[in-house]
């Protein structure tokens, strides 16, 4: 297989001045927290606050937004 230009450039620079770059590279890292699920409990009131309950405080007092005449 042939050599990418990066890889070149890294032996080139190894063979010159004698420093491995890829000693300098960081390591990966990755998030410690813990994550968690939503319980069934917490995704029906995700749900149910989603559309902010639009239709339920209308216009009428007893929560019917449409005005029918």
């Amino acid at each position: 297989m042939a050599k990418s230009a990066a890889h070149k450039k890294r032996s080139h620079q190894l063979r010159n001045t004698g420093k491995d770059v890829t000693t300098f590279r960081n390591d990966v890292e990755f998030s410690m927290h813990v994550r968690k699920t939503k319980t069934k409990k917490e995704k029906l009131q995700q749900y149910q606050n989603k559309y902010k309950k639009h239709f339920q405080q209308g216009i009428l007092p007893d929560g019917n937004a449409f005005y029918i005449a």
